[in-house]
């Protein structure tokens, strides 16, 4: 399977990026898959419900399905944060996998980045990032794509992957 991440400060873009990609990706007749890094504490279901109860319970693991999905919960507990190939090893197999942040790891990267939150250009350090995609005009080493040029943005992510 191959990998390619969309990594950015907040409000950089990002999750709209993500979601335009893989609407323009699976729109090629392509598979894709998201994994989402998330730098706090976040529950997937609510208090009260049952897979709230058995997790709280002690539950190691809890298994929600349905007619429409399923989803599988697992307590980390005192463990540590589970690397992303481990968790890359989870997912079916897809042609592309579309990683949202783990900015710090090695696959490739295309930076998301917006003037006015007036964060620093990750891309200008990070060799992992290949590209830009910018509401302003950069002086970086990557080529430097509109932001909602999704297409453009899309063609070079393929092409990068070799899809």
């Amino acid at each position: 399977m191959k990998v390619y991440g969309v990594v950015g400060y907040k409000n950089a873009g990002k999750t709209g990026l993500m979601e335009r990609l893989v609407t323009e990706i699976t729109g090629r007749g392509f598979t894709v898959s998201t994994l989402k890094h998330a730098h706090h504490t976040f529950d997937v279901d609510h208090p009260g419900k049952d897979s709230y109860r058995h997790r709280h319970a002690g539950a190691h693991q809890v298994l929600l399905s349905s007619r429409a999905r399923w989803a599988l919960m697992t307590e980390l507990r005192d463990n540590d944060e589970v690397p992303l190939a481990q968790l890359l090893q989870q997912l079916d197999p897809v042609d592309l996998i579309l990683v949202e942040g783990y900015k710090r790891d090695d696959h490739p990267k295309v930076e998301a980045y917006r003037a006015e939150t007036n964060h620093p250009i990750i891309a200008k350090d990070d060799p992992t990032i290949r590209a830009v995609a910018s509401d302003c005009a950069l002086d970086v080493m990557q080529p430097v794509f509109d932001l909602n040029d999704t297409k453009a943005i899309a063609d070079f992510i393929l092409s990068e992957v070799g899809l």
